[in-house]
């Protein structure tokens, strides 16, 4: 437990890292830009196929059904931006992770050598596949959240915890040893990765600060990936 806690307290200090900000900007901005790209295509389809007017049984052609779609549009994509926002930041995010995992090195483990780069087509597979995988997971646990009620969030955080672990110490590592030392590593850790993902899925229930947890789980397991044993 210790090496998690200094991994947070270097992580903590230091999130004014301008890179850090810039991943975030990144994230957040191209999540945004994503979302507001769907909804304005899928409010042009829907207009499209209404047209100016809409012949209905028992009433004839009325002209303002569009309108009332348009309208109606408004508050049902704010309820689902609140539920996407941090999933497709997170996704969005994950693309430039390296450079969070680089900010940590150059600061705190000067003089590795240079990591191995993921390419970028890759590191937007993985990060879209991580976001399947952790929607379909959630959604899935949704059984347990009804039947185990009082201890909903305990699976959440367990559940969610699990999932970052695997995935943000697969980031790290892959960077800096092959798939088979680094599965090793994470069987020899696996207590310790899990205990770390659970400390990281603890804010994703706090609206805002759940956009900083791709990057301070990228920077804390990074830290670990340096501070266990291999």
């Amino acid at each position: 437990m210790s090496q998690i806690f200094k991994a947070l307290s270097l992580t903590l200090g230091q999130m004014s890292d301008r890179r850090f900000q810039r991943v975030l900007a990144l994230g957040v901005g191209l999540a945004v830009a994503l979302l507001f790209g769907v909804y304005a295509i899928l409010m042009w389809t829907v207009t499209w196929m209404l047209g100016d007017s809409v012949t209905l049984p028992f009433i004839g052609t009325v002209t303002w059904v569009d309108n009332v779609v348009s309208w109606g549009s408004v508050p049902l994509m704010l309820l689902l931006s609140t539920f996407l926002m941090v999933p497709v930041a997170s996704a969005m995010t994950g693309i430039f992770l390296d450079d969070v995992a680089d900010a940590v090195e150059d600061r705190h483990y000067p003089g590795l050598s240079a990591p191995y780069r993921v390419p970028l087509g890759q590191n937007i597979a993985e990060s879209l596949r991580f976001l399947g995988v952790i929607v379909l997971a959630n959604l899935a646990a949704l059984v347990l959240y009804l039947i185990f009620a009082p201890f909903a969030p305990l699976i959440f955080w367990g559940l969610n915890g699990f999932l970052l672990s695997r995935e943000y110490f697969q980031m790290a590592a892959i960077r800096r040893m092959d798939r088979a030392d680094m599965r090793k590593m994470r069987r020899r850790n696996a207590l310790t990765l899990w205990l770390a993902g659970g400390l990281m899925a603890l804010p994703l229930s706090i609206p805002l600060v759940n956009l900083l947890v791709p990057i301070m789980g990228a920077a804390v397991f990074t830290h670990l990936l340096h501070r266990l044993p291999r």
